[in-house]
Parts: structure tokens; C-alpha cells; sequence
């Protein structure tokens, strides 16, 4: 009884002091104590929830049987939104705070709210090397059952919660990138519901057209029900070799070199400064050397930015066997390093030990209990971008983003964009290697103001032909926006499928300068 009664004083205590302090002002100066005693215990029972859903679900293969009914119910509902007179756009009825971008979409409050429940695996194709997937399927979900039978995901982007709609409406990319393009570029097919409330299916030789401008759309050419990824052999292992680079010359060459390299499986950098980063490159293995496996995963291991910066602080060369499944989310726990802003001990040894098994929370929870003031005091003095840029300029790229946010560290991805039609595409008619610079964190930079910084560096991204990735906060305007991205082929099909009354067009859903 004792261990239960010291836990109700302290959580009086606490009430107490919320009391007191008030609520706002805990939220906002003391969150960790909120996160900790709250979001953590809150986050492991929504995981708990989910996971044992998602497995009975499967088991029980209910899910393709429930499929359709799903699609009809979605279809009613747009022909009752068209027969009551189509008065305000449709967007889904998904709440805003459970999407992984940091940015609030005040537009579910005055569009028709279309429920679609889908989030579940509908079918593994081994045969045809295909998975059949509902929109809300999660990446840990995925994980889960694909490592679980052999097989995995060409790209599969980092966080546990990020879904395959999102990916797809808006983009995702991995250390594998390199190799397969983004996460729209393992896709093979797109079925959806359109602003008649038709169902269509769309490939590269069926609907093609619908097919290459779905992805980036941001649900503004239809609903998703469902999507056809491809698949490929999974091993046990990534064999992770850690190189630290020193000097801005060096690391661009070293980094691009290694993004070149076909043998390479996963290549990834960390840039904690503007002279120094660990540049990694990986393999898939099934066998490993017992002395240097690390399961880097667990709960209780460093967070894995801080494992690496350790080959940097020590300047030595390393080769550890990682287990597939924790590479693939080896970002997951400290949210990229996001929540060491949000938990400030929580890398601390004693933290992992006692309370690691609950981390990370998740952050739909952030989001929903920030409030309007810490909302935006992210977004005036924290930064949450991925820039894309060709790899020809990456240095100049890391230049630009020094002199005008200074994050660090700074996560280097490489991908391949090919030449095909739709919003985002190279310059020229070839493929073409891109680099992802993702920066999270509070910039170092003096006088930093949120508008005028990112505006500076839009306009560096929109000179070299880069795209900015849409889940991030955005201050084009409309033209600037359309000169970033290849509109013709979306704006053709938002007219030729009726979308122009039924959804918002991507730049009023997502740009700062659009949003009322």
C-alpha cells in the first residue's frame, strides 16, 4: 500500500501546484513534468491499443472483408456533401492535432468533415512482391509485420507514426532514397475517391495521369483508400559503418561520393556543426559479429544521435550490426533530437533505465496539449524543416542554412528524384541526385524572426530548383509557391475531375500566407 499512497500525495502535490501556478504556465515552463506524468503513460497505452488491434485485425484477415464496406460509407458520404449543395470544400475528418506536422489546420473547422476510418494492412503479396494498404496504416505497423515474415519496405521513412497517406499526399524519404527515390516512387498504385464520389484506381499505365500527381496534393485531388507498395527481401541486420568527416569541403565530397555508390544500402549523415559530421553507410546482412551488436532500439540504449556524435567526440571510425527494425526507427525515441528540447534529462542513463520503455510520447499528444502560447512560441523561435536540394549543391546549401537559422545538428538524407510528371521533378529530362536537409531545433542565429529567416531561405531553395517538404510551416506566397513547384499537370486534373469546388487547392491548405 505504501508505494500507492506516496503516488497519490505527489499527484495531489502536483494538482496542487497546477493550482497554484496554473495550468498554462506548467504547460509552457515546466512541460517535461506534464510530458512525464502524463503524455508518457498516455502515449504507451495508445501504442499498446493500436499494436493489439492491428494484430487481431490481421490475424483474423477481417480487414479486406471490412475494406469495401469502408469505401462505400466514404463514397455515400461525398454524394450526400454534393447533394446538400457542395456549400464548402471537403477535407478529410481526421483531427488535425493526430497528424505528425507541427502545423494546426484551422480548415476542419469550416470544411464538410469526410470520417475515413482505414488503417489497416489489407493484403502481403510475397508473389508479386506487393503490399495492399490502407491510408492510415503506420510505419511502425508496417514494420512490425513485414520484418515479422522477411520482408520490408524499399523506403521506409523513420517515425513510428508517420502513415502512408501522409507519405503519399505528401512525401517521405530514408537513408535507402538513394536507391529507390522517395516514398512515392515505391508505389505502384493509388485508389481513391473523387469529388463525384466515383472510385478510381491509378497506376503508371491506368489513370497515369492521376498517378504521378496524387503525391504532394495533400488530399486536394481526391480521398485515398488505399495503396499497392512494392516489397523486397528483408535481412536480419544493417551493418552501419560510422566515418567522422571534418571540414565543409570534405564532408560534401565524402558524403556525396557514398550517395553515389550502388552497394550501399542506407546512407545517412548527422552535421553537428558546419566543419563536423559522421557520415554513415550501411548493408543488410543475416549474419553479425556478436562483439559489435548493438541493438540500438531498446529502451534503455543512448538516444542515437548522441551514440554517433560520440564516433566525433572520439574521432574514430566504427562498424556496428544493427537489428533492420531498430535502424529503421532509430530516430523514433528522441524524435530526430526533438525531445531532448522537451525532456532535457532524458538521454540520462538513470531516465532510460527507469522510464526509457515509455518513450517517446507521442506527438499528436504534444500537439493537442501545447496551447495557442507555446504554439506559438515554436513557431517564432524553433524550426522544423526539410529542404531538398540537388546534391551539386550542398554546400552551398549548408552555408545558407548556417548563416540564416543556425540548427544544428542537421540530418543529411540523399535521394534520387527521377524525371517524371507531376509537382516535384528535376530541372532537366534526367534523374537527378537531391539531398534532404533536415533542420529541428531553436536556431543559434542572432535576431532570428520566423517570417523574414525562412522567406531568406525559400527563395535560396526555390534559386538552386529544391522543393520544400509540405508538412512544414511555409511562407511562399502563391506565385512563389508555383515557382517551386510543376503545377501544370495538377492543375489540368483539379479542373478535369471537378476538385475546384470540392477541395481547397494545396497552397490555401498548407502555406502560412494562405491560412486564415
Amino acid at each position: 500500500m505504501e508505494p500507492a499512497v506516496s503516488l497519490a500525495v505527489c499527484a495531489l502535490l502536483f494538482l496542487l501546484w497546477v493550482r497554484v501556478k496554473g495550468l498554462e504556465f506548467v504547460l509552457i515552463h515546466q512541460r517535461w513534468v506534464f510530458v512525464c506524468l502524463f503524455l508518457l503513460p498516455l502515449s504507451l497505452i495508445f501504442d499498446i491499443y493500436y499494436s493489439v488491434r492491428a494484430w487481431v485485425v490481421f490475424k483474423l484477415s477481417s480487414a479486406p472483408r471490412l475494406h469495401e464496406q469502408r469505401v462505400r460509407d466514404i463514397q455515400k458520404q461525398v454524394r450526400e456533401w454534393k447533394e446538400q449543395g457542395s456549400k464548402t470544400f471537403m477535407c478529410t475528418g481526421r483531427p488535425g492535432w493526430l497528424t505528425v506536422s507541427l502545423r494546426v489546420g484551422k480548415y476542419k473547422k469550416t470544411h464538410k468533415n469526410i470520417m475515413i476510418n482505414l488503417m489497416d494492412i489489407l493484403e502481403v503479396d510475397t508473389k508479386k512482391q506487393i503490399v495492399r494498404v490502407e491510408p492510415l496504416v503506420s510505419m511502425g505497423q508496417v514494420t512490425a509485420l513485414l520484418t515479422s515474415i522477411g520482408w520490408t519496405l524499399p523506403v521506409l521513412p523513420e517515425l513510428d507514426d508517420l502513415t502512408v497517406g501522409g507519405l503519399i499526399m505528401g512525401t517521405g524519404i530514408e537513408s535507402s532514397s538513394h536507391k529507390y527515390g522517395l516514398f512515392q516512387h515505391i508505389c505502384t498504385a493509388y485508389e481513391l475517391v473523387l469529388a463525384d464520389g466515383s472510385f478510381v484506381r491509378c497506376t503508371l499505365s491506368e489513370n497515369s495521369d492521376l498517378f504521378y500527381a496524387v503525391p504532394w496534393s495533400c488530399g486536394t485531388l481526391g480521398f485515398l483508400v488505399a495503396a499497392e507498395i512494392r516489397i523486397i527481401p528483408a535481412k536480419k541486420y544493417v551493418k552501419l559503418r560510422f566515418e567522422p568527416v571534418r571540414g565543409l569541403e570534405a564532408i560534401c565530397e565524402k558524403f556525396t561520393h557514398e550517395s553515389q555508390q550502388p552497394e550501399n544500402h542506407f546512407v545517412e549523415g548527422l552535421l553537428y556543426s558546419l566543419d563536423e559530421a559522421v557520415i554513415m553507410t550501411g548493408v543488410m546482412t543475416d549474419e553479425a559479429e556478436p562483439s559489435k551488436l548493438n541493438s540500438i532500439g531498446n529502451y534503455y540504449k543512448p538516444w542515437f544521435f548522441k551514440h554517433v556524435e560520440n564516433y566525433l567526440k572520439t574521432n574514430r571510425e566504427g562498424l556496428e550490426y544493427i537489428p533492420l527494425r531498430h535502424y529503421y526507427h532509430r530516430h523514433t525515441r528522441s524524435i530526430f533530437w526533438e525531445l531532448q528540447d522537451i525532456i532535457p534529462f532524458g538521454n540520462n542513463p538513470i531516465f532510460r533505465y527507469l522510464f526509457g520503455w515509455m518513450v517517446p510520447p507521442k506527438i499528436s499528444l504534444l500537439k493537442l496539449t501545447q496551447g495557442e502560447t507555446l504554439r506559438k512560441l515554436y513557431e517564432q523561435h524553433h524550426v522544423v524543416q526539410d529542404m531538398l536540394v540537388p546534391m551539386k549543391c550542398l554546400r552551398q546549401a549548408l552555408l545558407t542554412f548556417h548563416n540564416d537559422i543556425h540548427v544544428y545538428p542537421i540530418w543529411l538524407c540523399p535521394f534520387i528524384l527521377p524525371s517524371q510528371p507531376g509537382l516535384v521533378h528535376p530541372k532537366g529530362d534526367e534523374a537527378e541526385l537531391y539531398v534532404d536537409i533536415g533542420a529541428y531545433g531553436e536556431p543559434r542565429v542572432k535576431h532570428f524572426e520566423a517570417r523574414s529567416c525562412m522567406r531568406q531561405l525559400e527563395k535560396f531553395v526555390r534559386s538552386v530548383h529544391g522543393f520544400q517538404m509540405l508538412y512544414a510551416d511555409c511562407y511562399m506566397n502563391r506565385e512563389e509557391f508555383w515557382e517551386m513547384f510543376d503545377g501544370s499537370l495538377y492543375h489540368k486534373l483539379r479542373k478535369q475531375l471537378g476538385c475546384r469546388d470540392a477541395f481547397p487547392e494545396v497552397y490555401d491548405k498548407i502555406c502560412k500566407a494562405a491560412r486564415h
